[in-house]
């Protein structure tokens, strides 16, 4: 009778760290590991991994070994003998090791998935890498086969200055400084800046570029399909020792921020029929509802104002009327009037 895997035990946060931890026991033949000290083992694995004190049970440590004596698993020739009424736990072969095995079938699969995903990438100019990949691991782990495209990622291949992507990425990566000729929608002329390159960031289907600008000797933003050409600078590089991007944006939507202006509290009411939409996809990470009734619905949002807001919100014009702050609500009063003058 076939016995059947837990498939749980293969996504398990800590799992590939307990089977490593688990191989080196089984694999030390000049000690006797008992179910105690397997445990021990584990959790002193995880600890060094990552300060985290994970509290392995026997359980999972009973599972972990049907996984790995498993054909889903490693099929791990592991023996078990008994001392008095315990138990410990050794490999019946010296030269055995997870380590030299490939990757077993629930690995494959796992590794077969991620480049499903990854090939939606192909043809961006930073992932040319990923065709060569794809097919060296196909061949070392015997992947090929035909697979479904089930998922797709917005891109715009068309897109002006993504030739300039990989450059720009290789250039914070490598901590170089550049001469950027720029040239911004408002902008008649084109200006020559000495940029520090910090950080990509995609919004709205568009790349931006952040770094130091020796110039305004500030943080600066770059749409990339606004730059005109690129060279590498003699300057020495200004590294970022200032800004947390994984923060910087928390407080707004899109890209645009203001160090100068504080967060204000935007009030909207929402057309009950456009709820279920903007409840599943928030206009910002501080969506928050304050009333509803059976025509509509208010949210609060604790967000800058910045042109990216303005944006998303009027592409709802029918569907949102902004309340509060007076300052927001009188732009749009003075955009629709402009719109109803335009087709009146």
């Amino acid at each position: 009778m076939k016995t059947e895997i837990n498939t749980a035990m293969a996504t398990n946060k800590h799992a590939t760290i307990r089977y490593h931890a688990l191989d080196r026991c089984f694999g030390n033949f000049g000690r006797k590991f008992f179910i105690e000290d397997l445990i021990e083992a584990c959790n002193q694995a995880i600890y060094e991994f990552d300060g985290i004190e994970d509290g392995v049970k026997r359980r999972q440590i009973f599972d972990d070994i049907t996984f790995m004596e498993s054909d889903q698993g490693w099929a791990i020739p592991l023996e078990r003998h008994r001392e008095g009424r315990r138990v410990y736990y050794r490999y019946a072969d010296k030269s055995f090791s997870i380590s030299n095995k490939g990757i077993n079938p629930s690995e494959a699969e796992q590794l077969r998935d991620t480049l499903s995903i990854l090939s939606r990438f192909k043809g961006m100019p930073q992932f040319d890498w990923i065709e060569e990949i794809q097919i060296r691991l196909e061949d070392t782990f015997k992947l090929k086969g035909e697979t479904i495209s089930s998922v797709s990622f917005e891109q715009n291949p068309y897109l002006v200055g993504l030739n300039y992507f990989t450059e720009l990425f290789n250039a914070i990566q490598n901590q170089q400084a550049l001469e950027i000729a720029y040239q911004g929608f408002r902008q008649h002329a084109v200006s020559n800046q000495t940029i520090h390159p910090w950080y990509l960031k995609q919004y709205n289907n568009r790349w931006f570029l952040f770094g130091y600008n020796n110039t305004y000797q500030s943080l600066s933003n770059l749409a990339i399909d606004r730059i005109i050409s690129i060279e590498k600078s003699n300057e020495s590089y200004k590294e970022n020792n200032e800004i947390d991007f994984e923060e910087y944006f928390e407080d707004i939507v899109g890209v645009s921020v203001h160090s100068d202006e504080e967060r204000e509290k935007v009030l909207l009411k929402i057309d009950i029929n456009s709820w279920p939409y903007i409840k599943s996809k928030p206009l910002h990470g501080s969506q928050k509802v304050m009333s509803e009734t059976e025509s509509d619905v208010t949210v609060e949002l604790d967000v800058q104002i910045n042109h990216e807001l303005i944006a998303l919100l009027f592409s709802y014009m029918n569907a949102i009327e902004v309340l509060q702050p007076t300052v927001l609500r009188d732009k749009f009063k003075t955009i629709s009037e402009a719109i109803c003058k335009k087709y009146s």
